[in-house]
C-alpha cells in the first residue's frame, strides 16, 4: 500500500509527476543496474578480459530475465544491498557465461553507475521543465513590458515599477538555472567503475581500458579517479534542485500575496471550477499550485541538507552516509518535478489584473512617487531643501487626506521648481517614474 505523499494515489501528482517517479521506479532501477552489468561485459570484452560470446550470453539473459522480486527482496534485506541479490539472477540466467558477471566490479561501481543513469534521465526531465517555463515567463514579460505596478519593500509600497519587470526577475533566475544544468553534467555523470577499494587492483593493467570503454558505452564521462567516497557530484545536482525550487518558491510567494483579498487580486491562478475551493466558504480561490510549490521547495532544501550530510564519509568505503543517497536523491527529483509541474500550470495561465495593478499603485494619492518629486525639484532647490519642502507636503497630505499633487500645489517654490500644476501632476503620476524597469526587461529578454 502506498505510505507517502509521493506514491499515495491520492496525493502523489500533487507532489511530483509519473514520468520522474518512472525514472526512479523499482524497475527502472534494476533496469539501470542489468544495463551497467551489460555495459561492463561489453566492454571487458572489448578489452580482451572476457570472451565475446560471454558478453553477448550476459547481455541476451540481461535482456530477457523474468527477476524475482521476492527472492531479490529476501537477499538485499540479507546483505544489505541488491547487486549480489541480481547478480546471482542473471549469472543463473546467462548460463555457463555466467561466471564472467559483475567482473572485477564492486556492488558500489553498478549501483553508484546505476545512479548516474537515473540522474542523467532525470535531469533530462528538469531540463525540459526549466525550458518550458523559461518560454512562459518569457511571454508573460514581454506582454507585460509596460504594466505598472507598485513595487514593494518591507511589505510596504516603494517605488512603481512593472509587472513585466517583476516576471523578468523571475525569468533571469530560471536563466540562470539553465546554465547552470549544462555546467554540472559532466561533473555529475561520471560512470563508477574502481573495483574493491577504487583501485582497479583486480583488473591489473587493463583496469583503465576497461573504465574509459565501460563509460563509453553507457555515454558517461571517465573520471579521474574513483568517487566512491567523494559524492560531490551528485551532491551539486541535488542542490541544484534545492535553487530551482527556491526560486519558484519565491514566484509562488509573490503569486499568493498578490492573490490575497487586500491586493485586491493583482493575479490569480487559472481558474477550474473547483480547484481551490473551500468546504465551507463558497467565494474562496486558494493559491492551491503556490501552495504545492512552497511545500515541495521547502521539502527539496531537506534533502539538500540530507545530501551534504552523506559527504562525511569515512575512509574509502563508507560504513552508512551513502545509503542517506538512496533516500534523498529520488525524493527530492520527484518533488522538484512537481513543483516545476505547479509552476507551469499557475504561471502559463495567471491571471493578471492589470486595474487592479493601477488601483492599487494609485493608493497612496502619489505618495509612491515622493522621490521623483524631490528629485525633479532638487536642481532648483537643492537637494536637502527639495527634501525637506516634499517631506513637509507629503505628512499634510497623508494628515488632511488629500494626494500629494494637491498637497504641493500650495507649495509655490516647488510648483515653479517643476514647471507648473502640469509638472506637478506629471511628477506625481507613478506610471512616469518607472526608471529603466522596461529597459530591463528587453536587456533580459535581449539575452535568451
Amino acid at each position: 500500500m502506498p505510505s507517502t505523499p509521493l506514491d499515495s494515489r491520492l496525493f502523489r501528482d500533487m507532489f511530483g509527476t509519473a514520468a520522474m517517479r518512472a525514472v526512479f521506479a523499482d524497475e527502472a532501477l534494476v533496469g539501470r543496474y542489468l544495463e551497467v552489468e551489460v555495459a561492463l561485459a561489453r566492454a571487458e570484452a572489448r578489452c580482451g578480459v572476457i570472451p565475446a560470446e560471454a558478453a553477448d550470453a550476459i547481455a541476451r539473459a540481461a535482456g530477457g530475465i523474468a527477476i524475482d522480486w521476492e527472492r531479490m527482496r529476501r537477499e538485499t534485506e540479507n546483505v544489505g544491498y541488491p547487486i549480489l541479490a541480481l547478480v546471482h539472477q542473471l549469472a543463473e540466467a546467462a548460463g555457463d557465461a555466467g561466471r564472467y558477471v559483475h567482473w572485477g566490479a564492486t556492488t558500489q561501481d553498478i549501483m553508484d553507475t546505476a545512479n548516474v543513469l537515473q540522474l542523467r534521465a532525470a535531469l533530462d526531465l528538469v531540463d525540459a521543465d526549466i525550458g518550458a517555463l523559461r518560454g512562459i515567463l518569457a511571454a508573460l514579460a514581454a506582454k507585460h513590458r509596460d504594466t505598472p505596478m507598485a513595487g514593494r519593500t518591507h511589505l510596504q509600497q516603494a517605488l512603481p515599477i512593472t509587472f513585466g519587470y517583476k516576471v523578468a526577475i523571475w525569468l533571469s533566475a530560471m536563466d540562470r538555472h539553465a546554465e547552470r544544468l549544462e555546467q554540472l553534467r559532466p561533473r555529475a555523470l561520471m560512470g563508477q567503475f574502481a573495483g574493491a577499494a577504487g583501485t582497479l587492483a583486480s583488473l591489473g593493467e587493463d583496469g583503465f581500458r576497461v573504465q574509459q570503454a565501460f563509460c563509453e558505452e553507457l555515454g558517461l564521462h571517465q573520471p579521474p579517479i574513483t568517487w566512491h567516497v567523494a559524492r560531490d557530484g551528485l551532491v551539486e545536482a541535488v542542490s541544484f534542485l534545492g535553487l530551482v525550487t527556491g526560486s519558484l518558491a519565491k514566484i509562488a510567494t509573490d503569486v499568493m500575496l498578490m492573490m490575497s483579498s487586500e491586493f485586491g487580486g493583482e493575479v490569480m491562478e487559472p481558474f477550474v471550477k473547483g480547484r481551490g475551493a473551500s468546504s465551507t466558504m463558497p467565494q474562496k480561490r486558494n493559491p492551491i499550485s503556490s501552495e504545492l510549490m512552497l511545500a515541495t521547495a521547502k521539502a527539496v532544501r531537506q534533502q539538500v541538507a540530507l545530501m551534504l550530510d552523506g559527504m562525511v564519509q569515512d575512509f574509502e568505503r563508507a560504513t552508512g552516509p551513502w545509503h542517506l543517497e538512496w533516500l534523498a536523491l529520488p525524493e527530492s527529483f520527484i518533488l522538484a518535478a512537481g513543483c516545476l509541474e505547479q509552476a507551469k500550470f499557475a504561471l502559463s495561465g495567471l491571471t493578471v489584473d492589470a486595474a487592479r495593478m493601477r488601483a492599487n499603485l494609485d493608493m497612496t494619492g502619489g505618495l509612491i512617487v515622493a522621490e521623483a518629486v524631490m528629485m525633479a525639484a532638487a536642481p532648483a532647490l537643492g537637494r536637502q531643501h527639495a527634501h525637506d519642502v516634499v517631506y513637509d507636503a507629503c505628512r499634510s497630505a497623508i494628515t488632511s487626506g488629500r494626494t500629494l499633487a494637491e498637497a504641493l500645489m500650495e507649495v509655490p517654490e516647488v510648483v515653479q521648481a517643476l514647471g507648473g500644476r502640469e509638472g506637478v501632476e506629471a511628477r506625481c503620476d507613478p506610471a512616469n517614474y518607472l526608471g529603466l524597469a522596461p529597459r530591463m526587461v528587453d536587456r533580459v529578454l535581449a539575452g535568451r
